[in-house]
């Protein structure tokens, strides 16, 4: 993406996040990812960043990285990823105007493997970045149908059991957890794009999207158990596509009589 199509709020963030690396000697490039590069960025946008840092350096800025990220804006609000498993990662809220910002920091060692091919931003070295972006291994991490197989029905069977109990809230919640981790991807496999969870599902349309809605319920326990019972006929037609190397025994019956006898 050019960063002349940027909103004009992403623009002027865009420049101060790169004047702030360029500015710091232990700082060697700034990358972008996210929408950044797979296109429909718009005014509610992340600004997704990786900053690239010198490895003896790492320990140094890791401490002191609350600093770069006031440096580069007015931070309201700021706390690590350690709940998706990224702990490299400050997520930041700016504003007003309002703006969420995401900066990983990484060693320039951590090039080597990659979700995605991110675009350079700066760099103190370009035809070097460029060789390492280059040579590294990238591949979205993208979930196996056995890892599909071994999850759905201990979850779907978990949700259940919230439903049985009357913990309309929990049962509610657990289908939106299974939209996110198996429904949707598997979705985006069908259509031949990575696994995003439900990131812009919508776009896809067609009878897939029209089946993840049916996984949508009221606040009623009846509404509920057809939404089970629907995310349960959704994950069968779905995982037709790809099987897993074993099918779980006794699925779906076992949680369909579950369901069933919930009421």
């Amino acid at each position: 993406m050019m960063s002349s199509t940027l909103p004009a709020l992403h623009l002027e963030f865009v420049e101060r996040v790169r004047n702030e690396v360029e500015k710091d000697a232990r700082l060697t490039a700034l990358l972008a990812g996210g929408s950044y590069i797979h296109g429909g960025f718009d005014e509610h946008s992340d600004l997704d960043f990786t900053v690239v840092v010198h490895d003896e350096s790492y320990g140094e800025v890791m401490a002191s990285r609350d600093e770069f990220a006031r440096r580069a804006g007015e931070l309201l609000a700021a706390f690590t990823g350690e709940h998706v498993g990224e702990p490299r990662l400050l997520i930041c809220l700016y504003g007003p105007p309002l703006i969420h910002v995401d900066l990983k920091f990484v060693r320039g060692s951590d090039l080597g493997r990659l979700v995605e091919r991110p675009a350079v931003l700066f760099a103190r070295d370009p035809q070097q970045l460029e060789a390492r972006l280059d040579s590294a291994a990238i591949a979205w991490p993208n979930a196996s149908p056995d890892w599909f197989e071994q999850r759905a029905w201990i979850w779907l069977h978990y949700g259940a059991t919230k439903l049985a109990r009357g913990e309309l809230f929990e049962a509610i919640g657990m289908l939106a957890f299974f939209r996110e981790q198996v429904l949707g991807p598997m979705l985006h496999r069908r259509a031949g794009r990575p696994q995003r969870g439900v990131r812009r599902i919508e776009a896809l349309g067609g009878p897939g999207v029209e089946q993840l809605a049916s996984t949508l319920p009221a606040f009623d326990a009846v509404s509920v158990r057809a939404a089970f019972l629907a995310a349960v006929d959704m994950y069968l037609d779905l995982r037709a596509d790809e099987p897993p190397r074993q099918a779980t025994r006794f699925m779906p019956d076992a949680v369909r009589s579950y369901l069933n006898a919930s009421m």
